[in-house]
């Protein structure tokens, strides 16, 4: 595994998975909070703040749009970052299974 994509945040990575459809910012919110069981909760400036990092880095793009909700989708390249993130925390998980020798489930 190479050292082309540093490690995601939480916040960014659940960002990322939530844009895999189009949605606009308090969407996102919800659907991280749901996707999370209630345990990340991004706020409005956390959002935004990550959105305009992700749309300078091409992860992301706004969509036109009519509407006052500005909306947000997953890129290409975004799509690569995304796996290449789901590939390091699987390493992560399987090199802590290994050495612990727990199975990965809870109990």
């Amino acid at each position: 595994m190479t050292q082309e994509h540093p490690p995601l945040t939480e916040g960014v990575y659940y960002i990322l998975l939530a844009l895999f459809d189009a949605r606009h910012g308090y969407g996102i919110m919800q659907l991280v909070e749901e996707m999370s069981n209630g345990r990340v909760r991004l706020g409005a400036g956390t959002i935004y703040g990550a959105i305009k990092t992700l749309l300078e880095r091409g992860w992301i793009e706004a969509l036109d749009g009519d509407g006052r909700k500005k909306e947000y989708i997953i890129t290409e390249n975004g799509k690569k970052v995304i796996k290449y993130e789901i590939m390091r925390l699987r390493e992560l998980f399987d090199n802590g299974i290994r050495i612990t020798k727990e199975d990965g489930t809870n109990g």
